[in-house]
């Protein structure tokens, strides 16, 4: 059994080269696409930060503007179930100086904050809801976002592009370098990444403006194509 295998293994290291001569020598591309496509809705984080003498009295003022705000929300046609608290916290707030004997900071108060995210499925709106929420109390916007529910169709025409692109370079590359492509012996996709804004058009009314402009999908393709010897 021993021998038999030696006797293999000596017969595929003196194929070896053989083997290495056969392999065609490859062209290794990538090719990249982007697909536009309008957001179907818009995430607003904000909420109320307070600040009091004590941690109490901090949640409590917190809580009643927060109620405020959650209020607002509903009347603005936000659901409920799109509506998620996103951040809670209570902390001390210390003096700029620290005591001369103990070099330590006195606590002067407690602030609190509580940070919701909403999302606002009708983009034309958004800035109505940022009035709504600043209007009952709000004083914390953090960030606004744009998304779509469903890119499956846009990312299939990003990944169509991006293989025409990829053919078309390779066959470039073959012209212009005078070789003949046998196939291709390798093809993968980078992760996708996340939709992007684009340029951004203003909507201007008498609310807060805001821009939803276009998501740019993305799709990156890799291919290694063998190149003929004959």
């Amino acid at each position: 059994m021993i021998r038999a295998l030696l006797a293999s293994t000596a017969l595929l290291l003196a194929a070896g080269p053989a083997l290495a001569e056969a392999v065609n020598p490859t062209l290794s591309l990538s090719a990249s696409a982007d697909v536009q496509v309008a957001p179907d809705y818009a995430t607003v984080q904000s909420g109320v930060v307070t600040r009091a003498a004590t941690a109490q009295q901090a949640v409590q003022d917190n809580a009643r503007a927060m109620t405020a705000v959650f209020d607002a929300l509903r009347r603005a046609g936000v659901s409920g179930n799109d509506v998620q608290t996103s951040q809670l916290s209570v902390s001390p707030v210390y003096s700029d100086r620290r005591e001369p004997e103990t070099n330590d900071l006195t606590i002067i108060g407690y602030e609190t904050r509580n940070t919701v995210s909403a999302k606002v499925r009708d983009t034309t709106r958004v800035g109505n809801v940022i009035d709504a929420m600043v209007t009952a109390g709000a004083n914390n916007i953090q960030n606004v976002s744009f998304g779509a529910e469903d890119t499956s169709a846009a990312m299939d025409q990003a990944r169509r592009e991006a293989i025409a692109s990829l053919l078309a370079r390779a066959d470039l590359f073959a012209d212009a370098a005078g070789f003949e492509l046998c196939g291709i012996t390798r093809m993968s996709e980078d992760f996708a990444r996340p939709a992007q804004p684009m340029l951004m058009a203003r909507m201007e009314s008498a609310s807060t403006p805001v821009a939803a402009g276009q998501l740019s999908i993305t799709a990156s393709i890799n291919a290694d194509f063998c190149i003929s010897t004959d």
